[in-house]
């Protein structure tokens, strides 16, 4: 296998313009693991009044942890594509820097499973968000 930390972290920090724009930084990748950090931003507010971010920052952070976990355990060379994706919100996220941890759970030779939890830098024990991916393997 000749996946590098160092691989994983340019192209999500540097090459995937969503992931560039929203200024993900990976904090750790290895084999079925990995962990990223959203810095907070007032534009992702979703609801003003409580305040509290917005849904679908969670799940694109759920979404490319999973897949990060998945492609830390393949070949740096090989695709990673999302097939399915389900997040179950449990509390309102507040305005501060969320991070996502997401291990996985099954790995075929062509199909990825993911389990990726959400949570505050305020409160590491609350658990925002939950969600599990599905993710296509394309050997290079």
């Amino acid at each position: 296998m000749t996946t590098d930390i160092q691989d994983i972290k340019h192209v999500i920090e540097e090459m995937i313009p969503f992931d560039l724009f929203l200024g993900m930084k990976v904090e750790e990748a290895r084999e079925g693991y990995a962990r990223i950090r959203l810095p907070y931003r007032p534009e992702f507010i979703g609801d003003p009044r409580r305040p509290a971010l917005h849904g679908g920052i969670l799940s694109t952070l759920i979404d490319t942890c999973g897949g990060t976990a998945v492609w830390a355990s393949c070949d740096v060379k090989d695709r990673v594509a999302t097939i399915d994706l389900r997040v179950d919100y449990l509390r309102p996220a507040p305005p501060a820097d969320v991070i996502a941890v997401g291990e996985v759970k099954l790995l075929g030779n062509r199909v990825g499973n993911a389990s990726v939890r959400i949570y505050s830098v305020l409160d590491e024990t609350v658990t925002l968000a939950e969600g599990r991916g599905v993710y296509n393997i394309r050997k290079a």
